[in-house]
């Protein structure tokens, strides 16, 4: 079956590579995944990169991201370290989830990469109206064994509501409701209830932005288990930086 975007899309006239930043495994000691992050050649940021973008150019530019991660993740990835690469992507750019799908699953096969250890994360700051059509999205990805997630969870357009709709595999608590949390009861209030509703729903937590120990401390004694941010490592431009956590340098 093909897509309007499969068809249609024009070619990117500008190069990208990805940065690489850890998921920290709290309860295992151990790096859980990495988040690719979209770079200029030179490693400018993602702001600059999309700012190239241009609406014709969503569709393509939504699969190279895909290709370049995976391409880029099984080159530097340990052999046999079960680790997750999580990747960002544009309901928007999707136009038939399943027709959408095929340059990933190629990537994918081309180098023996499991779909297993790919993880697909989406954005709440991306409004969608059609919430049945993400819905068929995250359907297609779980049955070809992908995870699923949304990012920035708590300060985007959905909140709550989204997760009435469908349930994702992994919720990323926004930045917005970390940043200082061991200084706000008010935050800690909110992070409490999500707490409970993730676990009411079987949602895995993941803490995004963490800066400073204090947030991990509060966050760890909340039940959050995954965690990622500049305290634990910046991301790196084609390499894995090592975790710092515990005064303790920690590699995959």
């Amino acid at each position: 079956m093909a897509c309007e975007g499969c068809t249609t899309a024009p070619q990117l006239n500008f190069d990208f590579s990805m940065a690489f930043q850890p998921i920290y495994d709290a309860g295992a000691g151990r790096v859980w995944g990495y988040e690719a992050l979209v770079r200029g050649m030179s490693g400018e940021g993602a702001f600059e990169v999309l700012s190239q973008v241009s609406p014709e150019q969503r569709y393509r530019f939504d699969q190279d991201c895909r290709v370049k991660a995976i391409e880029l993740a099984s080159r530097l990835f340990p052999a046999g370290e079960n680790l997750m690469l999580s990747i960002n992507f544009m309901p928007k750019a999707v136009y038939e989830p399943a027709a959408c799908l095929r340059a990933t699953l190629l990537a994918a096969k081309r180098r023996s990469f499991p779909m297993s250890s790919i993880m697909f994360e989406f954005t709440e700051n991306e409004e969608v109206a059609d919430t049945a059509h993400l819905t068929n999205i995250i359907t297609e990805y779980r049955r070809h064994g992908f995870t699923t997630a949304v990012d920035d969870f708590g300060a985007g357009h959905a909140g709550l509501g989204l997760l009435v709709d469908f349930q994702p595999d992994l919720i990323k608590i926004d930045m917005l409701l970390i940043r200082g949390i061991d200084t706000s009861p008010a935050r800690q209030a909110v992070v409490a209830g999500i707490v409970g509703i993730a676990r009411d729903l079987d949602i895995t937590l993941l803490a995004e932005g963490i800066e400073t120990e204090a947030e991990f401390r509060v966050l760890r004694a909340a039940g959050i288990r995954l965690f990622q941010g500049y305290w634990f490592a910046k991301p790196a431009f084609e390499e894995l930086p090592p975790v710092w956590s515990d005064s303790v340098t920690v590699r995959p």
